[in-house]
């Protein structure tokens, strides 16, 4: 099961406390305070990670805490450090305070750590309160508690382009195309359940990172079908291309398709009508696609080198899609 959004609380690790000890060897008189301090607790940490696509290890942890720091020991031993919890979340991976709401941290570069809750201080022994007119103290305090928080971790994919379309329009036909990607691909609608991200590597090594999401259906920003659930993961895409299904096999026209997810789209978010795109009309080896296509121009008057009449089944038309996605990621 893909997940992307968790909230738990997180704690790190209580200080050690210090103790009060005092020398005892023979022959040392008047041998003075031995107590040492307690060690610090254990932070949380989190680390980007690029191997790991989604959330499911936080999935059914509702409270993570570090280990606890030790307590000081006699003849000046200072207690045991509490190891740093280190947990791995994947880049993309927005944190925030479930109380304010506020954003605190974002994870776009692999390998980025962020310390989420730091362990408490160790206590002090006596032999930390000893001074030239206090030589025999008898005090000491306890450890520190670590910080807590209450923390919601909701994943938004990093690609540079972004598929949307309805269901069925042939995305996830796309992406195992173009990304060599193996997904689920049916003649019924509603096939991808989750997103899927791929890359495409051109000649010069360099990648084009692809996130196909779950299709939209009218009423979707009504929770109709699976929502705008996860529109999230084409917010951060430099690029989207619209696919559109071409055949009109169910009864739809890719006139009705791009005006329905247009609006969808904006009911989620109006800053994604101002982001570029592109439009793929797909499956057009089919015998219907003609008539639709046709009727497709003369609703819609693209800019040059906007629309692409493509067959992702057969790789029709793919070539000068991918070339001019370039053109746009570097522009």
């Amino acid at each position: 099961m893909f997940v992307d959004r968790v909230v738990i609380q997180f704690a790190a690790g209580k200080g050690g406390n210090g103790v009060v000890a005092w020398r005892r060897e023979k022959y040392i008189p008047k041998g003075g305070p031995a107590g040492g301090n307690g060690g610090p607790g254990g932070s949380i940490i989190l680390e980007a990670d690029p191997q790991i696509s989604s959330l499911d290890w936080f999935r059914h942890r509702r409270l993570i805490k570090a280990d606890n720091g030790g307590d000081g020991g006699g003849n000046c031993r200072q207690g045991r450090t509490g190891p740093n919890l280190i947990l791995k979340v994947p880049c993309g991976t927005l944190v925030k305070d479930v109380e304010t709401g506020d954003i605190l941290h974002d994870f776009t570069q692999p390998g980025e750590q962020w310390i989420l809750c730091k362990g408490g201080r160790g206590g002090r022994g006596n032999d930390s309160f000893k001074t030239p007119t206090n030589r025999a103290p008898n005090q000491f305090t306890e450890g520190r508690p670590g910080e807590a928080r209450h923390i919601e971790l909701e994943l938004k994919l990093i690609a540079d382009v972004g598929l949307v379309g309805f269901p069925n329009a042939g995305k996830s036909t796309l992406i195992s195309t173009l990304a060599g990607l193996r997904v689920k691909v049916a003649a019924y609608p509603f096939t991808t359940l989750q997103p899927n991200l791929g890359f495409i590597e051109l000649d010069n090594y360099q990648r084009i990172y692809l996130a196909d999401i779950p299709g939209i259906i009218e009423g979707a920003s009504h929770n109709r079908g699976l929502g705008l659930e996860f529109l999230r993961h084409v917010e951060r895409t430099k690029l989207l291309i619209f696919i559109l299904d071409a055949s009109g096999i169910d009864g739809r026209t890719p006139s009705h398709d791009f005006q329905i997810l247009r609006e969808e789209m904006g009911a989620y978010n109006p800053e994604l009508l101002e982001r570029p795109y592109l439009v793929a009309l797909n499956k057009i080896d089919t015998e219907e696609a003609s008539a639709h296509v046709e009727q497709f121009t003369q609703d819609y008057h693209f800019p040059p080198h906007t629309l692409f009449q493509i067959s992702a089944a057969y790789g029709e038309g793919l070539e000068a899609l991918i070339h001019e996605m370039t053109k746009r990621l570097k522009t």
